[in-house]
């Protein structure tokens, strides 16, 4: 091997940290030359502080202090490229950590939501030139600089069209993940899901584009509602769904204090969004509509919560699907509660 082979193949390496069994969904291919693997975090630490590596990525499951290790591994390999493998529910704290500087230079370069397959992280990884390769697809004007932009095919995957709401694929990976987080943590998450009254009068009567306009209306009042680490998406037609959860980096971190609020009732954050954005539906405006757009449009929908209503994401969505059907039966433009003794939310104190 000559001296130019060898130094190609130097600035070529990848370290992995971390866990990487919860951040592949193919870990046992994580054996390609210039990999390495670190499953202790300290030992990562000293292993970059040895070696220069083209790309270090860090699984955020189970690692402690981050931003203490991230600030290390960038005084370590300052040129290096550092990817967060962060589980559903880690994005927020991934989307903080991307956004923090150290020494006036970003601690984190870019996140990747797992489980992923082990060469959708090694491509993006192994940028060449200002261009990232996804699945042998180059995507160009990929920032150099560290400024974090999302991959365009991740997006793609993961973001529905019309609304740049969560899509299903992404909603429901994300519930599965939670629900897992959820059990083992001892916290809560309620699932709403509701469709909109008489959708399809307002697509054969005004046409598609009134009833896109719609859609895109109801998903602005839904982000304005909801607070920024709860999952909002659009499922399919006229159907959406919000996961409300509990944010980690907002609770007390005593795993003993979170078992407790499992003895509470469906939360009240989520009961009181819900009321909240149906308030906000009744002083909607639509304008494609003419005048008699304003405060036209109801929706029927249902709430449901794990563990008390189910404790798997099959479970939660049967039971919260048959409370939005039994409010349609009740007359529409209400949120019934799964198995509460006042269903109607409009109805509890």
């Amino acid at each position: 091997m000559t001296i130019n082979q060898k130094s190609e193949k130097e600035s070529r390496k990848i370290l992995l940290m971390g866990d990487i069994n919860s951040a592949f969904i193919d870990n046992m291919t994580v054996s390609k030359e210039g990999v390495e693997c670190c499953n202790n975090i300290s030992s990562g630490i000293e292993t970059a502080e040895q070696n220069k590596y083209k790309a270090i990525g860090v699984v955020m499951s189970g690692a402690a202090g981050l931003n203490s290790v991230l600030q290390a591994l960038r005084k370590a390999n300052p040129e290096a490229r550092i990817i967060l493998l962060s589980q559903m529910y880690e994005e927020p704290d991934a989307l903080e950590l991307v956004g923090s500087a150290g020494n006036g230079m970003s601690i984190a370069d870019d996140y990747l939501i797992c489980p992923i397959r082990f060469e959708e992280f090694y491509k993006s990884a192994l940028f060449d030139s200002g261009r990232a390769v996804v699945e042998g697809i180059e995507l160009r004007d990929y920032d150099l600089a560290g400024e974090r932009k999302i991959l365009v095919l991740e997006k793609l995957a993961t973001t529905d069209e019309l609304t740049s709401l969560r899509n299903r694929r992404y909603v429901r990976e994300f519930c599965r993940q939670i629900i897992e987080h959820a059990r083992q943590r001892g916290t809560r998450l309620t699932i709403l899901m509701f469709d909109i009254d008489d959708f399809k009068q307002y697509n054969d009567v005004y046409g598609h584009k009134v009833g896109d306009e719609i859609l895109c209306q109801v998903a602005v009042l839904l982000n304005r509602c909801c607070r920024t680490h709860d999952v909002v998406g659009r499922i399919g037609g006229d159907e959406f769904v919000v996961i409300f959860w509990d944010d980690p980096r907002t609770g007390s971190g005593d795993i003993e204090d979170e078992r407790r609020s499992l003895q509470k009732e469906h939360p009240g954050e989520a009961i009181f969004i819900a009321r909240r954005f149906l308030s906000e539906l009744k002083k909607s405006k639509l304008p494609l509509l003419g005048s008699k757009g304003k405060g036209v449009l109801t929706i029927s929908g249902g709430l449901a919560s794990f563990p008390r209503d189910g404790s798997t994401v099959e479970e939660l969505f049967e039971q919260v699907d048959k409370a939005l059907l039994e409010a349609k039966k009740s007359g529409k433009n209400r949120i019934y509660l799964v198995g509460g003794a006042q269903n109607d939310i409009a109805d509890i104190e």
